[in-house]
């Protein structure tokens, strides 16, 4: 106990740490990897202590086995204030009774006297300094006895010293917390190492399987203790000397080796194993210039009494700043599999800081090397972080279901939360299908027999297990031009699953028996897939909880899904497997179509399988270009057809067989493009044609010159100087399914009239892959043009034909020729002369409608006397 020279063996488990250090960590947060899936600690319902804000409630924790038949949870908060008098933050311990309604937390009452004093020369001294002390920074229990351990607890060495050391101290009761000594041993009348003033006593500590404390006797520490004593000699007290440790010089410096260790027989040998943190450790990181602290946790496996070999590779965090190995607690054997488990803490892991617990299942070779379930902290870390996982107990079985809890603390957020575990249950189940070859041709094959059987075991398990199953009958995913599902198989009641709910009492084992049946061959095309029958079976999650209110959860390694094949025996001799080779041949009755013919084209196609064996799902399509219309098809065989539109896309579908034998052969005649599908087959042999056609067009479609305000400049400098502006746009347009490999657009436009220059050719825009020239220079006098859209530009698809004729067209733009503006100005005297005509005008309609009284108006109110009869009566007459 302690980092003095000489220690004071107190403890099993010294670590070289200190309460202090926790106060200059630096936090700095990365995504933790992504762990598996939950396993039996049950997450949802877990109970959670708080404590006084700020006290750090949750530093330490351990289980107490208060009386016969239950536990209860102590909790150190080692910055807790309590009742004693002048004592600031000298920390506390508390009972938390264990029940599923969370009772509130108690302090138990180790010390309640302040700092003590001794008269020296009739002067009071001052001895012991309880304030910060940190009591209940370590708490242990075994079984009514229970230790816990002020490790910052000072004690002035010499009377006349100005100083004190922290010797740390340690209180202990043996009577279910109904009395308690003192236990110091570091206080001494020596300052210094000799006096183990720097001793820190109680930084750790635990019990031994036989009821000792590692440095003493329970009973001789009773024994000795006398309350008005500060200095006490306990018979056999045990002093350490320097030893041998598993810790080699392969650790690298300052990784903390050894700041958690914990001893619990991981491989079932009857031998303890020794598990030991190195929270620092540092590695390289992905970027391979800086390190990383990401923590490490050595197995060392007990090959013989004191002889321990480690366990290659260690466990290794991926997290920097995590602390990884900060703490450790054996778990027993949390999963039932025979092999004990261990808890790893990693403070100051995961999202935000909050703290991760990482629980490795053990095995014969040591521990596995990733978790099997991840426990992460609730809160958030505020002005110090939460530090989830900081403290860790396991090892009891707190509500008593025949497996362990574990006990985390978050001192941090003042916080303790307690982890039931649920049963496991070893689940399995078979499924069986027969005849896994379904002759769909008769009809006492298409039966088929479907048997499961379910059967589960486990310790501690409730009576009786209900199970969700649920069988799937042949769900693929959708397939071009059929429904989202494919379903060929069906149950009595005509659904394509079955639902159950199963009760199994004591493990089962449960079987169930059906038949199902193969739909006609009208309701599905598929033949060629699989059909897969599966079976999912889970525990049902409505279920009720057993007596101490769990729900049992299915071993994570359980194989929870399982799958049978059937399929349909095929028309391909006896190794059921096809081999089709599909051709095509197609002729049309014409070698060239245009643009504006009105003349029908037929298509004669004679499609054939040469191949082994049946070609299944075999299909004719015959695309429509948008400017055919489809008028029909002449069947010389046996063909359904179907005339499909979707969007821009018209095409005729014809169906050749389900399956296409081997030798048929099927023509007909219809309209334009061709080509084969079957499912499984590749086409032999594509046979196709093209429709071609250019547009052309002028833009405008008229013209008027000269334009209006229009002069000819005497030098031309600009494309609009030149005059109006005509653009003759062609669009080649390839209709496909062919493409026109070598075709050629002529252009021919005349530049003179009458000896007269007519046009001057300014620029050819392109799209699309052409290649012009022209035998006259384009923009001559490179003239400043304007950016403008393309002129030309064709459209292709991927395929290739030989080269195909356009028909010669002609573009015309008529011009129109205007008349001069000069020919259509007024003369300004006649305007002049018909704005005084107006005015005259306006004068002379004036004078009369004056002479005729039309401006003269009439009194409203008329004559004196129509006056005076609209004034209001005398008040005496109202």
């Amino acid at each position: 106990m302690g980092t003095g020279r000489r220690l004071s063996s107190i403890s099993v488990n010294s670590i070289l740490r200190n309460p202090g250090y926790c106060a200059r960590f630096v936090v700095i947060a990365v995504v933790f990897i992504q762990l598996c899936a939950t396993f039996n600690l049950e997450t949802e319902n877990r109970i959670v202590y708080s404590g006084p804000k700020g006290s750090f409630f949750g530093y330490s924790v351990d289980f107490f086995y208060n009386n016969a038949s239950s536990f209860s949870i102590l909790i150190g908060a080692p910055k807790a204030n309590t009742s004693q008098t002048n004592i600031i933050e000298g920390g506390s311990v508390y009972l938390c009774p264990w029940s599923q309604d969370q009772s509130d937390c108690s302090v138990v009452n180790f010390d309640n006297e302040g700092d003590r004093s001794f008269y020296v020369n009739d002067v009071d001294v001052q001895v012991e300094f309880k304030s910060h002390q940190w009591f209940g920074a370590t708490v242990r229990s075994h079984g009514n006895t229970v230790l816990a351990c002020a490790p910052r607890y000072y004690w002035r060495t010499e009377h006349d010293a100005p100083f004190s050391d922290a010797t740390g101290t340690c209180y202990l009761s043996v009577d279910n917390l109904k009395t308690f000594v003192e236990y110091a041993p570091c206080r001494t009348e020596r300052h210094g190492p000799a006096g183990q003033g720097y001793c820190q006593g109680g930084f750790s500590a635990d019990f031994t399987k036989v009821r000792q404390l590692v440095s003493a006797t329970t009973e001789e520490i009773v024994k000795a203790y006398f309350p008005s004593y500060f200095l006490l000699s306990v018979t056999g007290q045990i002093q350490t000397r320097q030893a041998n440790s598993v810790c080699s010089n392969v650790f690298q410096m300052g990784s903390y080796f050894g700041y958690a260790v914990a001893a619990t027989d991981i491989n079932n040998d009857g031998l303890d194993d020794l598990v030991v943190g190195a929270p620092m450790f540092m590695q390289r990181g992905s970027d391979g210039l800086r390190w990383e602290e990401v923590g490490r946790v050595y197995v060392y496996l007990q090959q013989r009494p004191l002889l321990f070999e480690p366990s290659l590779p260690p466990l290794g965090g991926s997290q920097a700043f995590g602390r990884f190995g900060s703490s450790l607690a054996p778990l027993g054997d949390l999963n039932q599999d025979g092999f004990n488990d261990i808890a790893i803490g990693c403070p100051f892991g995961g999202d935000d800081q909050q703290g991760l617990v990482l629980i490795y299942n053990g095995h014969a070779s040591g521990l596995k090397n990733t978790p099997t379930q991840a426990l992460a902290g609730q809160w958030a870390s505020g002005t110090f972080p939460a530090s989830f996982g900081y403290a860790l107990r396991g090892e009891k079985d707190l509500d008593q279901n025949g497996y362990p809890d574990l006990i985390v603390g978050a001192f941090g957020a003042d916080k303790a939360v307690l982890y039931r575990a649920r049963p496991i249950v070893n689940a399995s189940a078979s499924l069986t299908v027969q005849p896994t070859m379904i002759n769909s041709e008769e009809k006492s094959c298409m039966v088929v027999n479907l048997s499961f059987c379910l059967s589960a075991n486990g310790k501690h398990l409730p009576a009786d297990l209900v199970f969700m199953v649920e069988v799937q009958l042949d769900h693929l995913e959708q397939k071009q031009r059929e429904s989202s599902v494919r379903r060929t198989l069906f149950l009595d009641s005509h659904q394509p699953s079955l639902l159950e709910t199963i009760t199994m009492a004591n493990g089962g084992p449960t079987c169930h028996d059906t038949r199902i049946y193969l739909r006609s061959e009208g309701e599905f095309r598929d033949k060629l897939s699989p059909i897969y029958i599966t079976l999912n079976f889970s525990l049902d999650p409505l279920a009720q909880l057993d007596l101490h209110g769990l729900k049992p959860i299915l071993n994570y390694q359980t194989t929870h899904i399982i799958k049978q094949k059937a399929q349909i025996q095929l028309d391909c001799g006896e190794d059921n497997i096809c081999v089709p080779d599909l051709k095509l041949a197609v002729y049309g009755d014409r070698t060239e179509v245009y643009l504006g013919d009105e003349n029908s084209l037929t298509l004669t196609f004679n499609a054939r399988n040469e191949g082994e064996g049946g070609a299944y799902e075999a299909e004719l399509y015959v695309v429509l270009p948008a400017e055919a219309d489809y008028s029909g098809i002449a069947r010389n065989n046996a063909l359904t057809c179907s005339y499909e539109a979707e969007n821009q896309t018209r095409s005729l579908v014809c169906d050749l067989g389900n399956p296409m034998k081997s030798g048929t052969s099927v023509s007909g005649s219809s309209w334009t493009n061709c080509f084969l599908n079957s499912n499984g087959a590749l086409l032999s042999q594509k046979e196709l044609f093209n429709v071609a056609a250019a547009v052309c067009v002028s833009r405008p479609d008229k013209l008027l010159f000269p334009p209006p305000n229009w002069r000819m400049s005497p030098s031309l400098q600009e494309e609009q100087d030149v005059g109006p502006e005509i653009q003759h746009v062609y669009e080649l347009v390839n209709n496909g399914p062919s493409m026109i490999s070598q075709s050629v657009l002529e252009l021919r436009c005349p530049l003179k009239s009458q000896g007269h220059d007519l046009l001057y050719p300014l620029e050819v825009i392109t799209q699309g892959p052409l290649d012009c020239s022209s035998n006259h220079t384009l923009n001559a006098l490179k003239l400043k043009v304007r950016d403008r859209l393309t002129h030309i530009h064709t459209k292709g698809t991927a395929y290739i034909i030989l080269p195909q004729a356009l028909i010669p067209d002609t573009v015309l733009t008529p011009v129109m020729w205007n008349k001069p503006d000069s020919q259509y100005m007024v003369p300004l005297w006649i305007i002049i002369l018909a704005i005084l005509a107006g005015l005259l005008l306006l004068a002379l309609v004036i004078y009369v409608l004056y002479k005729l009284g039309f401006f003269k108006r009439s009194n409203p109110y008329g004559t004196a006397m129509e006056k005076a009869q609209l004034k209001p009566q005398a008040s005496s007459e109202a």
